[in-house]
């Protein structure tokens, strides 16, 4: 994002929730009285650091935080929760975005949500159901003009390749990597999935943008309540990591426009 800013494109970040029923994971934040008080305060101006740090523009759709269910059985997730809204309600405020900031690109989470987080999961969804009806003059019409999006990608933040890789690197340099343990169980069984779940999607773009790796740390960091600055986001050194994986990963699904794969660009097809 920070990348494409640069080069002169706007970019827009959607949330859909204000992460009121979020974790606070981050052990140097725990007794932040703030946070436990205003969690969801926090996280708009934790939010607010990371766009301006990126150089992004960015909406909050308004839907109130699932949560992330734990226990066998998982317990229900609770009244009004964000992944609960039927569809059509819940992508409604998408598609008056979409029609209002006209993008040419959407990137979304996968089926799994990235990670199978109910939220991430809704927001797949409520991402595949905006991009088509966001162009139907008949679909919504008080949400604004339709708009048709030429392309959309789903991200690829978890790709095992660049796991593998940087794992390596890091063996090379002499460095403990922080990946050893899912590395080695991967390659014992290849057949299972490195981190209990994985992308069915190939990667088909693939965006160099390892001169931006400083504006994406900070931006993770801004973050505080849900990121530890010595845990896994943070263990392999930023030279090596831009030496190694200088790229962040993405999967074209759906394109009006004709493009040849692999990609290096977002907008290939559309410049």
């Amino acid at each position: 994002m920070a990348a494409y800013v640069a080069a002169g494109a706007r970019v827009m970040v959607a949330s859909c929730t204000g992460g009121e029923r979020g974790d606070i994971l981050n052990a140097a934040v725990g007794e932040l009285a703030h946070a436990h008080r205003d969690l969801a305060g926090v996280r708009r101006t934790e939010m607010a650091e990371a766009a301006a740090v990126l150089g992004v523009e960015h909406r909050w759709l308004g839907f109130v935080d699932s949560g992330l269910p734990e226990g066998d059985p998982l317990p229900e997730l609770p009244f009004g929760a964000f992944a609960l809204q039927p569809l059509d309600r819940a992508a409604a405020p998408l598609i008056k975005l979409i029609r209002e900031f006209k993008p040419h690109v959407i990137i979304a989470y996968d089926e799994n949500g990235g990670y199978p987080h109910p939220d991430h999961i809704q927001a797949h969804k409520i991402a595949m159901y905006a991009y088509a009806e966001a162009s139907k003059a008949d679909s919504s019409p008080e949400l604004g003009e339709p708009w048709e999006t030429s392309k959309l990608y789903y991200d690829r933040a978890f790709s095992p390749e660049r796991f593998k890789t940087l794992h390596y690197a890091m063996l090379e340099a002499g460095i403990d990597s922080p990946y050893a343990e899912r590395i080695a169980a991967w390659e014992e069984h290849p057949e299972g999935q490195i981190f209990g779940w994985v992308s069915p999607h190939e990667t088909t773009t693939q965006i160099h943008c390892a001169d931006f790796y400083k504006h994406r740390d900070l931006a993770l960091l801004a973050h505080r309540t849900q990121i530890d600055p010595t845990g896994f986001f943070f263990a392999v050194p930023e030279a090596i990591y831009a030496k190694a994986w200088p790229w962040e990963d993405f999967t074209l699904i759906k394109s009006s426009v004709p493009t040849t794969l692999p990609e290096t660009d977002l907008f290939a097809g559309l410049r």
